[in-house]
């Protein structure tokens, strides 16, 4: 009786294939309504994120964003002020260009999506109207509403790919903090039996584009490409 190819299983959802809740417990947003000013409680680490995070402490609670460069714990961050200063929430209408930023919101009120890994920020560019262009790390601009807001600063954590590996077992428990499949085999260079890309000799591949009624553990490759052949 054979078993399941790895599609199936990371497919099926089992605790193998699926992502640690307790390495995710901590959400990072700001309330939609913040007033005043909040103190830095506590800088941790959490195992699912790769940038230290910072617990803020308000007058109606706490939330967590990810750490700025050089933040210490006791220090007081405002959250509608006009001062330009690391780890002050702000408007986009009411930051000036060139200002470094991160947890930037998509819609006004959402606490922050965009620009959450470690080491990256966004830079206000220009403003246009009721529009606020961002320059995002991808070196594109991106377009806000301008009272959407956003975090000064660059958070922290810079550099974290820098230093080497050395050996496979810290590879191995890095990824398995966030159940990341790892090591990943290549298809390819698997028995017949165990991919449909398996066996031959040498990098052989079959056919990769999938059939759309293909069933689980054959629908691998290529699937429903917009596409195919080479591009002219």
């Amino acid at each position: 009786m054979g078993k399941r190819i790895i599609v199936q299983a990371r497919g099926k959802g089992s605790n193998t294939y699926r992502v640690r809740r307790k390495a995710f417990r901590f959400k990072l947003q700001y309330p939609p309504k913040l007033e005043g000013e909040g103190t830095v409680v506590k800088l941790l680490n959490s195992t699912g994120h790769t940038a230290p995070l910072a617990k803020i402490s308000y007058e109606k609670g706490s939330f967590y964003i990810p750490a700025f460069k050089n933040m210490v714990e006791g220090q007081k961050i405002s959250f509608e002020g006009k001062e330009i200063k690391e780890g002050n929430i702000m408007h986009l209408k009411d930051t000036p260009v060139k200002t470094s930023i991160y947890c930037i919101e998509s819609r006004p009120g959402d606490g922050g999506v965009f620009i959450k890994t470690a080491g990256s920020r966004a830079e206000v560019s220009r403003v246009v109207g009721d529009k606020v262009f961002v320059l995002m790390p991808s070196k594109k601009e991106k377009k806000f509403n301008k009272n959407c807001r956003a975090i000064v600063g660059v958070i922290a954590g810079a550099g974290r790919t820098e230093k080497p590996l050395v050996k496979a077992g810290k590879q191995y428990h890095i990824k398995k903090s966030k159940n990341k499949l790892w090591p990943r085999t290549s298809a390819v260079k698997m028995n017949a039996i165990d991919h449909p890309f398996g066996s031959g000799r040498g990098k052989n591949p079959k056919s990769k584009i999938a059939k759309r009624n293909a069933p689980p553990g054959r629908k691998v490759g290529l699937l429903r490409p917009k596409r195919t052949g080479k591009r002219k």
